[in-house]
């Protein structure tokens, strides 16, 4: 007969959740590419070869003279950062187990701890991967200057939270029609290589080129970070509480639909 652990206090119990989250994270990090180091070289790789497809493109057409007056590799490095921290939550979040997957029959495991294992596990290896390439950056070039490295801790984390809570939003609807639902997310995601602002600083824009740019929570957090990157741009046409209130409202309706979908979900959903 297999004993059962059980909590006798709340500190235990919390211990056991912190436990539970911990050991999927692993988890979902294997599962990704078979380990760990794969996982995080092939997110080094995917950052690194955007990195330099983007300094190719402004080299050779001419686009240097669009961006911020400073350092050119970290204009790329604060929009590419934000750019592949969100879309990669998105990507975590929304193939997160859902109530009819058959891991759920195993009694600790829940949706809710798929979902935060799934967005922690994605921000470690964003997390790992960003702080090598700048370790190696920073090496190899002799220095990167940020005039402000601490600011720049809020705008990625808004960049991930609101990756998350979007993920979250296509998790819910995925059951109901995952191919559909799977192509707007493709959609959304390549359409963030354009909307997101990472090409061009949002002070650049006219008044009526912004309103293209503005609904989009990474815009705000990409232009935020290069006002404390830069000591010479002041952001105008951003602001970091539309971010906070976006993922707000977004995870307030991402868990009321989590609730309804795991009281009616059917398994049959998932071979539509």
């Amino acid at each position: 007969m297999i004993e059962t652990r059980k909590n006798r206090t709340l500190i235990e119990a919390a211990g056991s959740y912190i436990e539970l989250i911990y050991h999927s994270i692993v988890r979902d990090i294997r599962k990704s590419s078979g380990s760990a180091s794969l996982g995080l070289l092939a997110e080094i790789a995917t950052t690194l070869m955007m990195i330099g497809m983007f300094y190719a493109l402004y080299t050779f057409i001419g686009l240097k003279g669009m961006a911020i007056r400073g350092d050119f590799v970290v204009f790329l490095l604060t929009g590419i950062f934000l750019y592949l921290t969100h879309n990669k939550a998105i990507t975590a979040v929304m193939s997160a187990a859902n109530a009819a997957s058959p891991i759920m029959k195993h009694a600790p495991m829940t949706t809710i701890v798929s979902i935060l294992s799934s967005a922690f596990a994605a921000l470690y290896l964003q997390i790992i991967a960003f702080a090598i390439i700048l370790f190696f950056v920073h090496v190899l070039r002799g220095g990167l200057e940020f005039y402000d490295p601490a600011g720049l801790i809020l705008p990625f984390f808004l960049s991930w939270a609101s990756g998350c809570t979007i993920g979250l939003l296509f998790m819910v609807v995925m059951p109901l029609a995952p191919r559909l639902v799977g192509m707007i997310a493709q959609l959304y995601k390549r359409a963030n290589m354009i909307t997101s602002g990472k090409m061009l600083p949002a002070n650049l824009m006219s008044a009526s080129m912004v309103q293209w740019f503005d609904w989009n929570p990474l815009f705000h957090t990409i232009d935020q970070s290069r006002g404390y990157a830069f000591v010479n741009y002041f952001p105008r046409n951003s602001n970091m509480e539309y971010p906070i209130y976006f993922i707000l409202a977004a995870l307030m309706i991402g868990l009321l639909g989590e609730r309804w979908l795991t009281k009616n979900i059917s398994v049959s959903w998932g071979k539509r």
